[in-house]
């Protein structure tokens, strides 16, 4: 596995699972997927997303016209289905935390889909990390700083790739310019998926 890099504060880990483990992933999130169906979700000022999204886990985010926050049940009523053993794994190798993740939020991007800069900043405790994880197509992933402005840095992550955000990158801005569609044949129709997890209260 290459060396972990550090910029900015996030913790990037490049080609932490091989092609076996991302199609093993794959296939658990569509489990999760027929469970609780990916939505596109909107702003509290009403505009649409470009990014589609689930969750799994004790909590998912959501966001509509009443706001940001995070919700027990799917917006069609049912509970969220568990976060994936495969995917708690990464946590615990990775997250130095030592609480589980109490939501994995699952966003596709399709063509086109960009997620704008942004702070993770409706969770409880601050002190514990952010994991994000990579499948699928290449993301221009931009990392800001905890206060809007001043320089960023960009990374292209490729499937497999995992980010750590905690300490003084927790709370730092960061998001999606772009994605470079079909650069990777792990998705069937292409796109990509991030999954990000979190401790929530």
């Amino acid at each position: 596995m290459p060396q972990t890099l550090v910029q900015k504060g996030f913790h990037i880990h490049p080609g932490y699972l091989d092609r076996p483990a991302q199609e093993a992933m794959v296939d658990d999130l569509r489990q999760v997927l027929r469970a609780a169906p990916l939505v596109q979700p909107v702003t509290p000022r009403g505009q649409p997303m470009s990014v589609r999204m689930s969750a799994a886990g004790q909590f998912g985010w959501v966001t509509d016209r009443r706001g940001y926050r995070y919700e027990p049940r799917h917006p069609d009523g049912l509970a969220w289905p568990p976060i994936p053993a495969s995917v708690l794994a990464i946590w615990e190798d990775l997250a130095a935390c030592p609480r589980p993740p109490e939501c994995c939020l699952v966003n596709w991007y399709k063509e086109g889909a960009r997620m704008g800069l942004h702070q993770d900043k409706d969770e409880a405790d601050f002190t514990y990390p952010v994991l994000s994880v990579s499948l699928g197509d290449d993301g221009l992933f931009r990392m800001g700083n905890p206060e809007r402005g001043g320089p960023t840095a960009s990374h292209w992550l490729k499937s497999g790739d995992v980010v750590v955000m905690g300490g003084a990158a927790r709370l730092a801005y960061h998001g999606v310019d772009r994605i470079r569609f079909g650069s990777s044949s792990l998705l069937r129709d292409g796109g990509r998926i991030n999954l990000t997890l979190r401790v929530v209260t």
